[in-house]
């Protein structure tokens, strides 16, 4: 179970970076192919040190990739990440789909 082989912290710092839609929107992005930051950063009304932290914080989480190349610090998804990540929101849709139905036994005994 994915939700036991994740910290506390692992699993704040994953949901923490997809609460944001810029940083949904970069996954989104980099995970049908490579971006410099720099090109991350034309794509969005604000500025590059804004989208570095977003990526930092995607960073973090494990759903992206950084890698120096040149000047240029390209960007990919992390496809681990974001498969653990699948994972742990499946569990968890599991475990909701499980109290349902137990909600329903108890009111269809009723």
């Amino acid at each position: 179970m994915v939700v036991d082989q994740l910290s506390d912290a692992d699993v704040d710092r994953l949901f923490q970076a997809l609460a944001d839609a810029t940083r949904r929107d970069i996954v989104r992005r980099v995970t049908g192919a490579e971006y410099s930051v720099s090109g991350l950063a034309a794509l969005y009304a604000m500025s590059f040190a804004a989208v570095q932290k977003h990526v930092a914080v995607l960073e973090r989480a494990s759903l992206v990739t950084k890698e120096k190349r040149g000047r240029e610090q390209i960007v990919r998804g992390n496809h681990d990440g974001l498969q653990k990540a699948r994972r742990l929101l499946d569990e968890y849709e599991a475990i909701w789909r499980q109290r349902a139905g137990r909600i329903a036994d108890i009111l269809a005994e009723g």
